[in-house]
């Protein structure tokens, strides 16, 4: 009878196509499981039932064929909250904790009405609201299967301060009425050649597609955000390693001050941010 670790040394030769076979095979055999990795270094003589190997080698294949861990397992994990991710939403990304940063730094306790325009998941304002629990958050999407997920993540984590709702952007948003607006709106160019390789090509198009110079977003959501936004109040947008300075010119073009841009954690300009 094929055991854990058997298991494990076996099939993680298979994931070449995958930069971190090993730990790869361990998540999915762990979800499997049902239980954390710590249990499969502590039990690697756990015999495995021909219904445990099968389902298993199913999700590997899935995995050797591109698809992201974090849809296989239904769970991605951003700013230290575990949240649902599916097929119908954007995979949290690591860069993006950059924008929650910069929120939060903004935010200082201080009771503001944030408004988290093109939610997905409800990662960036659950985490907000996590970590502001005096101020009030709107989470916005145009897609009911996104706002589904996001109202689950809304739900599991017990938080009162979150509202989801369905909009085009910020159109659903008074004029005048919010302190802060983020947002990660799509940035990818259409002909952007990570749309068929890698795991992009399993996430939903229109949370990446940015149209022909990935901006199309940009242009629609600069304009209405200044409009949304009380007097000093702030825009934090992430973006592509190299659109800082495309950003930037919209946000002044818009008639936004202080405009600026922060880098990630690798050092890239992410984010760029401007004030009304």
């Amino acid at each position: 009878m094929t055991t854990i670790a058997e298991l494990i040394r076996d099939e993680s030769k298979n994931l070449c196509d995958s930069a971190t076979p090993r730990l790869d095979t361990e998540l999915l055999v762990a979800h499997c499981l049902n239980v954390d990795r710590v249990t499969l270094f502590r039990q690697p003589e756990r015999p495995l039932s021909a219904e445990q190997i099968e389902t298993m080698r199913d999700l590997l294949q899935q995995r050797c064929a591109g698809k992201p861990i974090s849809q296989l397992t239904g769970q991605a994990e951003f700013y230290s909250l575990r949240l649902e991710v599916n097929q119908n939403v954007l995979i949290p990304r690591p860069d993006t904790e950059t924008l929650v940063d910069k929120a939060l730094g903004y935010v200082e306790q201080k009771p503001l009405s944030i408004v988290d325009a093109g939610t997905g998941s409800g990662a960036i304002a659950i985490a907000i609201a996590t970590h502001c629990p005096n101020s009030t958050v709107i989470a916005l999407d145009t897609s009911p299967d996104a706002l589904a997920v996001a109202r689950r993540n809304v739900l599991h984590h017990e938080l009162n301060n979150v509202s989801v709702r369905g909009s085009d952007w910020l159109e659903t948003i008074d004029d005048d009425s919010v302190d802060l607006i983020v947002s990660n709106p799509p940035y990818v160019a259409s002909d952007d050649p990570h749309f068929s390789i890698g795991g992009i090509g399993h996430e939903p198009r229109v949370a990446l597609d940015g149209g022909k110079d990935g901006l199309d977003a940009y242009r629609q959501l600069i304009p209405q955000a200044r409009a949304k936004l009380v007097a000093d109040g702030l825009l934090l947008l992430e973006h592509g390693f190299d659109q800082a300075n495309a950003v930037g010119k919209l946000l002044r073009e818009s008639g936004f001050r202080d405009v600026a841009s922060e880098r990630d954690i690798a050092g890239r300009e992410r984010i760029s941010f401007g004030r009304k």
